[in-house]
């Protein structure tokens, strides 16, 4: 997430770059023994089915469990670990998710329209049958993951969701807050199933039900790997690379929150960009200095560190115009406006996940699901095209068409003459058949 030199020439405002990123272009997303060690596993667990997932959990997770499946009532009990401020914190993002998809879903609305006397058209939203949630539970297990994919799944009305996270030590299998999320979310069933084998167990219809109709869920590079050599075989909501963040501030901000916002995401890896785009150069500068400050006693300085010296970028532009400009080139996942004017630039962009207005928002909030917004968005780029994940992705606009008897000269006729000039005999006597019943 920077500016290239091929940038350039689509950004009319000036600018100058204060701080640029040590390591060029994109972080690599796809090692070869990557790929090839996804594709081993995929082809011999749709060979062997569960006794080669079971095999992979000993091998990769030291899982000696036969009974994967974490029961219903242990997903409940699961919260009885935890302190009551963490359950409160839970139940609090499990509403506000499930409020924002279900506020979402509201403005879905089923249509039908006569186009011209006897055609009738339509949509209608149907939701996804199946669908596999892969939790994470690594060094840091993303807690809000659950409201993010399982929660916005049934909020859309999807019958089946199963959630799958890596298996722990503990008595029930997980992680327990992680499996205690995906209660509050919903979850019809859990297994303590980790990595690419959660994924091959779900997309196959290994897990007790038929195949999942679409994957979701963030993971390390091996689950996007799996996800990317599933998709076709089964849907998924995007292929995410590391966490991004990116600031439009001017020397209105405090550059002590921007630093802390800017180290907020890097936080979750050593290839996960931060980017401030300004208007001030004191300003660009008074953040560096801040960066490096909190740094010395950040306790992921070991993370956050190399990510903001790989990765982090610092952009000084003339005016509001080409930081918007700038911004849009760059396409972040996470943008944060603090500005004298947040309001010009929420009008004037195009190209992000999700957008944090004011001094007085954080990506955290949403990170955390305490705000409602998703945090599965578009990264790499990715958001110049695509958005992130809502209760959209889980329901199917189904079209329908009805067509009557006495549409049928206007709407026969067209395609007659359009399948003659393309040469398809067969489409145009499925038109003249029913313009010679009409006329007979």
């Amino acid at each position: 997430m920077q500016i290239n030199d091929s940038d350039h020439r689509f950004i009319e405002g000036s600018f100058y770059t204060l701080k640029s990123a040590e390591v060029g272009g994109e972080p690599a997303q796809r090692l070869p023994e990557v790929v090839e060690t996804v594709s081993a596993m995929l082809s011999e667990i749709e060979a062997n089915g569960m006794d080669a997932v079971l095999a992979y959990s000993r091998k990769l997770d030291d899982s000696h469990e036969r009974d994967i499946e974490v029961q219903a009532r242990d997903l409940e009990r699961a919260g009885g670990a935890l302190s009551p401020e963490l359950r409160e914190a839970l139940a609090a993002g499990a509403d506000r998710t499930r409020a924002f998809a279900l506020a979402q879903k509201d403005h879905l609305v089923d249509f039908e329209k006569e186009l011209l006397p006897g055609v009738v058209v339509g949509q209608r939203y149907t939701p996804v049958p199946r669908v596999g949630a892969y939790l994470p539970a690594g060094r840091f297990p993303i807690l809000a993951s659950a409201f993010m994919t399982v929660g916005v799944a049934k909020a859309a009305g999807v019958p089946s969701v199963i959630a799958c996270t890596p298996p722990t030590n503990d008595p029930i299998g997980g992680n327990p807050a992680v499996l205690y999320a995906a209660h509050l979310a919903g979850a019809d069933r859990a297994f303590a199933l980790g990595g690419v084998q959660a994924l091959a167990a779900m997309a196959f219809g290994l897990l007790g039900d038929r195949p999942a109709d679409m994957l979701i869920g963030a993971g390390n590079a091996y689950v996007t790997e799996a996800k990317r050599q599933l998709f076709g075989r089964t849907g998924m909501d995007l292929l995410a690379g590391p966490s991004e963040v990116a600031v439009i501030a001017d020397d209105t901000a405090s550059p002590e929150v921007v630093a802390a916002d800017l180290l907020g995401q890097a936080e979750h890896g050593p290839q996960s960009p931060a980017s401030l785009v300004t208007t001030s150069d004191s300003f660009g500068r008074a953040v560096i200095a801040a960066i490096e400050r909190q740094l010395e006693t950040l306790s992921t300085r070991d993370i956050a560190g190399p990510a903001w010296r790989d990765y982090g970028t610092v952009y000084v532009a003339e005016g509001r115009e080409a930081a918007v400009e700038l911004m849009d080139v760059l396409a972040p996942e996470h943008l944060e406006i603090q500005t004298a004017d947040d309001s010009y630039y929420h009008d004037n962009l195009s190209n992000y996940g999700s957008i944090f207005l004011g001094p007085w928002s954080t990506v955290a909030y949403s990170d955390k699901g305490v705000s409602g917004t998703n945090h599965v968005l578009p990264t790499g780029g990715g958001a110049r095209s695509s958005a992130g994940l809502s209760v959209s992705r889980f329901l199917r606009p189904l079209t329908y068409q009805r067509v009557e008897r006495e549409a049928t000269p206007d709407v026969a006729r067209h395609v007659e003459v359009i399948s003659t000039y393309e040469g398809m005999e067969a489409h145009r006597v499925t038109a003249t058949m029913r313009l010679e019943r009409h006329l007979s």
